[in-house]
C-alpha cells in the first residue's frame, strides 16, 4: 500500500471532519424540515400542491447540501446527459445504488420526484417526517405498491427505485428485484436508466462514515436512454413474462461489467 504524503495525509484528515460537519448538516436539516418548514407548508398550501411543493424544498434543500459537501472537498460529483432526466414526465427512473447519498444526489436536480422507499426507513427518526411529508411510498404490500406507483406514474410524475433494495456490495454480484420491471410494465411508461459510479468508492452498506478513502471520491451519474416498456409487451404473451424479460434487460443495462 502506497504510503500518502503529509498534505494527503492531511487532507484525508480534514476529509473525515468534513464527513462529520456535513452529517450533522444533514441531520439537523432533516429536523428544521420536518418540524418547521413543512408543517408551514402544510398549513400555507392547498392539499393538492403540498406533495409537489414539499419535493420542490427537498430539492432545494439536496442541492444546497451536495454544493457544500462539494465546497468542502468531501465529494466531487459529475452529471452526464442531466437536461434528459430533468425533460422526464411519466417516467420511472432506475438507478443502481452505489453510496448512501445516491438518493440525495439525484434528488437535488429534480424538482419533482417521487421515490419508492424501505418500509425501514419510515421508523428513521431524521427521514420518516422528510418521506412522510414528500409523499414517497413505502415497499410494503406489492398490490397497494403497484397500484399506489401507477396513480403517480398516470399523473405525470417522475418515480424513483433503486431496483437492488439496498446499497451493493463491492465485488458481489448485484440482483435486481423485479418490482421495477413490474411497475413498469403495469404502468406501461419508459424506464430513464441512470448509473452512479463512486471512484473510489465511499459510503457503501460495508462502510463507516469515517472511513473516508485515500483521495476524494467522484460521483459520475451517468443518464442513460430510455427503455421502452411498450417493446416487451408486444414481445410476450404475458405481463408476467415481459416483468421477467424487462428485469433482464435491466440488469445488463444497470452492470454492463457484471453480465
Amino acid at each position: 500500500m502506497k504510503t500518502l504524503s503529509i498534505p494527503q495525509r492531511l487532507n484525508k484528515s480534514w476529509r473525515i471532519i468534513a464527513t462529520a460537519g456535513c452529517f450533522s448538516l444533514f441531520g439537523l436539516g432533516a429536523l428544521v424540515l420536518t418540524f418547521i418548514v413543512f408543517p408551514v407548508i402544510t398549513l400555507l398550501t392547498p392539499q393538492q400542491q403540498r406533495e409537489i411543493k414539499v419535493q420542490t424544498t427537498i430539492q432545494r434543500t439536496f442541492n444546497f447540501f451536495c454544493r457544500t459537501m462539494r465546497f468542502l472537498g468531501v465529494i466531487d460529483y459529475r452529471f452526464e446527459n442531466l437536461a434528459a432526466l430533468q425533460a422526464d414526465k411519466q417516467c420511472l427512473i432506475v438507478a443502481n445504488h452505489p453510496s448512501l447519498i445516491d438518493y440525495v444526489l439525484l434528488a437535488s436536480q429534480l424538482p419533482q420526484c417521487d421515490c419508492l422507499v424501505k418500509a425501514t426507513i419510515w421508523h428513521n427518526p431524521f427521514i420518516k417526517g422528510i418521506v412522510k411529508a414528500a409523499g414517497y411510498i413505502p415497499n410494503k404490500d406489492p398490490e397497494l405498491l403497484l397500484e399506489t406507483c401507477n396513480q403517480r406514474l398516470q399523473q405525470g410524475n417522475v418515480l424513483l427505485v433503486f431496483p437492488e433494495g439496498t446499497r451493493t456490495t463491492p465485488l458481489i454480484t448485484p440482483k435486481l428485484q423485479r418490482g421495477a420491471a413490474q411497475i413498469a410494465i403495469r404502468s406501461q411508461v419508459n424506464i430513464r436508466v441512470v448509473h452512479i459510479t463512486v471512484t473510489p468508492s465511499f459510503l457503501t452498506k460495508q462502510q463507516k462514515w469515517y472511513q473516508v478513502p485515500n483521495h476524494k471520491p467522484l460521483f459520475l451519474i451517468e443518464i442513460k436512454d430510455e427503455i421502452n416498456t411498450a417493446s416487451f409487451l408486444n414481445q410476450n404473451r404475458s405481463s408476467t413474462a415481459a416483468a421477467r424479460q424487462l428485469n433482464q434487460y435491466l440488469t445488463r443495462a444497470i452492470f454492463p461489467t457484471h453480465v
